[in-house]
């Protein structure tokens, strides 16, 4: 159990200052995570990863020459918020583009992919590749759907170690995509980690059992098994990553045993001794190997096992030096310490020179946000009770929580003189919203709501031709982020039939208005048919039967606003013309 701290809530962020303390030849803090703290050559690809707290090294431990360019740091366990990517993305860039790599967990997935859209529209290309090496958590059929563990260091390290010798961002992304196809993982744990300030573990283990396939997250495992040698272990383990094997494996491997919290070296050591032997036996060879804590989960107890099946090119980027704080390898001559530009420095450089007709369509965008607040918080406890049928019941809060960030972000926005374009009042609201709601739907309507500020930009003049692009890019960031489709009983149901009306009736040469009226009646409509739908995704789907007879609630909150948007802009332009 974690015993130092002064408040529980400030864990990680303390923490990371100290690790920034103890190892500025190699990092330096950014909001919202570490960068390297040594110069890159310029146009170098820059790896970025990242994840929750609580799995030193694991990721900014791993920040340095040879290796990653800059992590990104959420809270315990979860993931960073978009904005937090997005922005130690931005300071890690050299120039040759962006690569985020990361575990395939939900959350991740959605502010990762947030932060990618945003930096892309920016003209800073990106790309990602996720880690799926837990063979526990999908069938070798579904290896796009598994998680990841301590698979991240191989692709890690041969992307980061492609990055450092110049490759393209296609080289860098093609090894990484590689890597992880041919890294398989399976862990165990003899007892559960506790988060700080809890006086529980996220799970136990009964006396004389060990737990198989877990997560690094507090996920107990699958199956529990009578407590192995460490002979009977090291075989279970051994056995089920080759029975998993890619269909082009070689006879070469990295084998990495590596420790979740408090299962010490010694053992670990004397676990690997008997893994090499397996592995020999069954005619492969070791190559360069890790033993040690490398992907924690605080004080879990535990460990697990990583094969990576290398061929010729694989191997060579394994082998290259790499050095940071965590992990080093070989030797790579010093590197000169750079500046980086301090956060008021970073903000009085990105003052833009905001347009006359910007500037109005900022403080309409504002406008259109407080109304948006309005309706939520006229609604908050409706749709809470709503979501709680089959859900979590914290829609309704949620909602409230980001656009009340929102509208204050906006608002700040405006402040500065001038007055600010929809892309930078949005942008801010996007982010601000993305940040304090979290969960799914803050990471939805974050990104829709940046993706709208961008597609309407900093302009001389607009047109309805901008509303529409505006409503096109606001859906595009949501069905690109969160994959739902039509049928699924999710927002996407009444979102989808808005964009399809609202595009139909203004290339029919309808008003902005009167085609926002159309549309915010078929999303009214069509939400109103969720209720005889089963969801197929998000929480409630494991509740789908409690679901039917009552629609999705946030295929309703978006009605709600669309219809609540639609009246303000009617009673606007009724107002300007009288």
């Amino acid at each position: 159990m974690t015993q130092i701290f002064d408040n529980p809530a400030d864990f990680a962020d303390e923490a990371l200052d100290g690790f920034v303390a103890a190892n500025r030849g190699y990092v330096a803090r950014v909001d919202g995570g570490v960068v390297r703290s040594t110069e890159v050559p310029a146009g170098q690809v820059a790896l970025v990863v990242g994840g929750g707290s609580g799995h030193y090294p694991a990721f900014a431990g791993l920040v340095g020459p040879g290796l990653a360019a800059g992590s990104a740091c959420g809270n315990m366990f979860a993931s960073p918020a978009a904005g937090q990517v997005y922005r130690v993305a931005k300071a890690a860039n050299a120039g040759g583009g962006v690569l985020l790599s990361y575990g395939n967990y939900a959350g991740d997935v959605l502010h990762f992919g947030q932060a990618q859209l945003r930096l892309n529209a920016e003209g800073i290309e990106t790309r990602t590749v996720l880690v799926t090496d837990d063979i526990a958590s999908a069938p070798l059929e579904q290896i796009g759907k598994r998680r990841g563990i301590a698979g991240d260091l191989t692709v890690f390290k041969i992307a980061g170690a492609a990055a450092e010798a110049g490759l393209s961002l296609d080289d860098v992304e093609r090894l990484a995509v590689k890597t992880n196809y041919r890294t398989r993982s399976l862990g165990v744990a003899f007892g559960g980690c506790t988060l700080p300030g809890a006086d529980a573990p996220l799970f136990t283990v009964p006396a004389g059992q060990m737990s198989l396939g877990l997560g690094i997250h507090g996920e107990p495992g699958i199956s529990e098994h009578p407590m192995p040698t460490a002979s009977e272990l090291a075989a279970l383990l051994v056995s089920r990553l080759l029975e998993d094997k890619p269909e082009d494996a070689g006879t070469r491997v990295v084998a990495i045993v590596n420790g979740l919290g408090t299962v010490k070296y010694d053992e670990l050591f004397l676990l690997f001794g008997k893994i090499e032997k397996l592995l020999a036996s069954a005619g492969l060879t070791v190559v360069e190997p890790e033993c040690g804590e490398l992907v924690t989960s605080l004080d879990m107890s535990g460990l697990s096992l990583t094969l990576l099946w290398l061929d010729a090119e694989l191997e060579q980027y394994w082998a290259a030096p790499a050095d940071t704080p965590a992990f080093r390898k070989g030797n790579l001559a010093p590197r000169a310490r750079r500046e980086l530009t301090g956060p008021d420095e970073a903000a009085a450089e990105e003052l833009e020179h905001t347009t006359a007709a910007a500037a109005a369509l900022g403080r309409l965008a504002a406008d259109l946000l407080g109304q948006v607040q309005h309706v939520i918080i006229e609604h908050e406890e409706e749709l809470g009770n709503l979501d709680a049928i089959a859900g979590d019941g914290d829609h309704g809060i949620g909602m409230r929580r980001g656009v009340d960030a929102a509208v204050a972000a906006a608002r700040h926005a405006l402040e500065q003189e001038g007055g600010a374009s929809p892309s930078r009042v949005l942008t801010a609201a996007g982010e601000a919203w993305s940040e304090r709601a979290g969960g799914t739907s803050g990471a939805l309507w974050g990104s829709a709501v940046i993706a709208a500020g961008l597609a309407l930009g900093n302009r001389d003049s607009y047109s309805g031709g901008d509303a529409a692009a505006a409503v096109t890019a606001f859906v595009d960031a949501i069905t690109e982020l969160g994959k739902a489709e039509l049928g699924d009983k999710t927002m996407v149901d009444a979102l989808l039939p808005f964009r399809d009306t609202f595009l139909n009736a203004f290339d029919a040469g309808t008003s902005v208005a009167d085609s926002l009226a159309a549309a915010a009646e078929a999303a009214t409509a069509a939400a109103s048919r969720t209720a005889d739908l089963r969801p197929l995704k998000g929480r409630a789907r494991p509740l789908a039967e409690k679901s039917l007879g009552h629609p999705d609630p946030g295929a309703v909150s978006f009605a709600l606003i669309a219809t609540r948007i639609s009246t303000h802009i009617e009673t606007s332009s009724t107002g300007a013309k009288a």
